[in-house]
């Protein structure tokens, strides 16, 4: 048998606008910029590729079925931008054949800086997907399926059944990511390993046509999936979501080759469609899977050199993270609002000086001219939080101590 099991990424960040060190103004969000590139996005790929991928749970009555993580940065803005996307994700969980992972609020590295602030995240991602769609998250993605055994150590004590994390060759060795692994001395999770030959077909080979498998039709790849079978037992698409419309664009045929994959897949009678949960209930592990550095999807070498690569990215996490204190010290929700924003990992790898086999990736990601005009344009805005958490401690300290005003 060789189960599908499909699994997007959706995630916009908050852009900052352009801040000089000069700027006084505490509105650091391109709210306009913003709100255009989701409306755009919402337009291109994640209304088409919903109503799509609802067709295809009603024309397989079930069959197919597909697993979603929605970043709180990306539901908070369809609340504000493209509130109809939020509607199209109601209607998809509504049928049964969706499953929401957890994951970080604001898509952070807070893993690797502070496990409190980390966990207060997750928890609010789970409270806002419960909220919205009715789910209680059982399985976890950390951001970018950044992955080690901490976390999963972390995950089994949270009470998640499951993790999703990069099927990474230089862990896997001759292994195979179609099976289900569990961490080290940990009997009570599961990993879930992403197929990265087989995604990375379609999130990034669909379009190339100097690929030698190009053009990839659908009885193609399920052939591919079906060789799979008594050599594995899931096929763990993992992909952004903005595959579909926006990094493949329509013309390239991406959304008919998504509506005639299943009927492929479902030809034959061992394949099936399956979520991260059911994958989890239904298989046994087959070895332990360690991984005692961290590792994640991006880039050749599945590390964290895209958001920590270079001294810019390292200092800027550095001096955010110090702040955390401050923050949560001087009790102003805008303060904590901006200062969580200020973590999506985007803003990390906006400064990535990586170029070779990535570098394309990495400059067509980055709305700053350089890296270097990133880090400038971040550390300004860090820079005017700073000072407004010191005007926060300041008039703390002074109820306190009402002689401390005129000092």
């Amino acid at each position: 048998m060789a189960s599908v099991c499909f699994y997007f990424q959706v995630h916009q960040p908050n852009r900052l606008r352009r801040y000089s060190v000069f700027d006084k103004d505490h509105n650091y969000f391109d709210d306009y910029k913003n709100a255009k590139i989701c409306r755009k996005v919402a337009g291109k790929c994640y209304l088409p590729a919903n109503r799509l991928m609802l067709k295809l749970i009603e024309r397989h009555q079930g069959q197919f079925k597909i697993a979603y993580s929605l970043t709180g940065t990306v539901l908070d803005q369809f609340e504000a931008f493209s509130p109809e996307v939020i509607s199209t994700f109601h209607a998809l969980a509504q049928t049964g054949c969706v499953e929401f992972l957890a994951e970080t609020y604001y898509h952070s590295l807070s893993f690797l800086y502070s496990k409190e602030e980390f966990t207060e995240q997750v928890e609010m991602h789970k409270k806002r997907i419960m909220d919205l769609f009715g789910q209680e998250p059982n399985v976890f993605r950390d951001t970018e399926l950044i992955y080690n055994n901490d976390v999963a150590t972390w995950a089994k004590e949270a009470g998640f059944k499951g993790v999703v994390c990069e099927g990474a060759d230089h862990i896997l060795g001759y292994r195979s990511p179609n099976f289900l692994y569990t961490p080290p001395g940990e009997n009570d999770i599961r990993l879930l390993l992403k197929n990265y030959r087989l995604s990375d077909d379609i999130a990034f080979r669909f379009s190339n046509q100097d690929w030698p498998e190009w053009p990839l039709t659908a009885t193609k790849f399920s052939k591919w999936v079906s060789n799979v079978n008594g050599c594995g037992h899931t096929v763990n698409l993992f992909m952004d979501y903005e595959t579909f419309g926006e990094h493949q664009w329509e013309d390239t045929g991406i959304f008919k080759f998504m509506e005639h994959l299943p009927q492929e897949v479902l030809r034959h009678p061992d394949n099936n469609f399956m979520l991260p949960s059911e994958v989890i209930d239904t298989f046994d592990p087959v070895g332990e899977y360690d991984v005692p550095w961290m590792t994640s999807w991006a880039d050749v070498e599945r590390d964290l050199s895209a958001w920590l690569g270079n001294a810019m990215q390292s200092n800027a996490l550095h001096e955010l993270y110090q702040l955390e204190k401050k923050v949560k010290d001087s009790g102003d929700p805008d303060i904590l609002s901006d200062w969580r924003k200020l973590q999506t990992s985007d803003h990390f790898y906006y400064m990535c000086t990586k170029w070779f086999a990535d570098g394309d990736v990495h400059k067509y990601f980055n709305p700053y001219d350089s890296p270097y005009d990133s880090y400038i344009n971040f550390m300004n805005v860090l820079d005017n939080l700073q000072g407004r958490c010191r005007i926060a401690e300041r008039e703390t300290a002074e109820l306190k101590d009402p002689s401390l005003e005129h000092v």
